[in-house]
């Protein structure tokens, strides 16, 4: 499997985290796990499906996946290629007049936002295209048709401050009276702007945080007490949540996103 990494252009930035082209070879299967972006995928060549249900399923050529709590794996056959825009946290309201927090934990297939015909268009240019630059060009294109000049609430903006500063590790109640708010009105905005309530996107940034300081060596369990896990059973419970296997296990088992 190669990925191919590209930074949209500065006018996108704000939305925007990152562009990236996944193309397999041969046949593959990825593990994804819980992270704090909405994803729009574009599949431009081959066949990627989705296990559920104890079945596997094609994926449409446009999805749109949410946040989400726990791990899902992904098989692509072989000379498949799918175009991943990853949006910032508070970026994906730009583009979708939708309540975001209706996405989370699915994946829905993006012409129940879109209008197919567009769509259509869209996924026949890409396949189409002769270079993964003219297909970024082709996606940017049709996000700055998209695109709305709606403001991020500054409340929101605020939550996204304190959690990202804090990795998470924080209660709800004591982010509601750092930012002057009661909790009602900050779950309400921030679930509609980010696809997550504020609780369940503290606990996956805590998460990822937990997973990235293990990457470079820290000792786990360590790790959990400075992630705010004050008992194993807690944190083991959380962690086979959000992986599906115990932490041993979960180091051993290869890569994941």
């Amino acid at each position: 499997m190669q990925l191919h990494s590209y930074l949209p252009t500065a006018a996108l930035r704000p939305f925007v985290k990152t562009f990236l082209i996944v193309e397999s070879g041969a046949a593959v299967e990825n593990r994804l796990l819980p992270d704090a972006s909405i994803v729009l995928a574009l599949r431009f060549k081959g066949y990627v499906g989705h296990a559920a249900g104890g079945a596997e399923h094609q994926l449409p050529a446009a999805v749109i996946t949410g946040l989400r709590k726990s791990s899902r794996r992904v098989q692509y056959a072989p000379a498949s290629a799918v175009l991943l825009v990853v949006f910032h946290a508070d970026g994906a309201a730009a583009f979708f007049r939708e309540p975001l927090h209706e996405l989370f934990g699915t994946s829905e297939p993006l012409e129940a936002l879109v209008r197919w015909e567009t769509l259509s268009e869209l996924t026949e240019k890409l396949a189409a295209a002769d270079s993964h630059l003219q297909r970024i060009a082709l996606v940017e294109h049709f996000l700055w048709a998209r695109l709305r000049a709606a403001a991020v609430p500054p409340l929101v903006r605020g939550a996204l401050q304190h959690l990202r500063h804090c990795h998470g590790n924080i209660r709800i109640k004591a982010l509601a009276e750092a930012l002057n708010s009661s909790q009602d009105p900050l779950e309400k905005q921030f679930r509609r702007v980010v696809g997550a309530s504020p609780k369940q996107f503290a606990t996956i940034l805590r998460f990822r945080q937990l997973l990235a300081r293990h990457a470079v060596g820290q000792e786990l369990t360590g790790l959990a007490y400075e992630a705010g896990y004050f008992d194993q059973s807690h944190f083991i419970h959380d962690f086979r949540a959000f992986t599906g296997q115990a932490p041993h296990e979960f180091f051993q088992s290869g890569a994941y996103w």
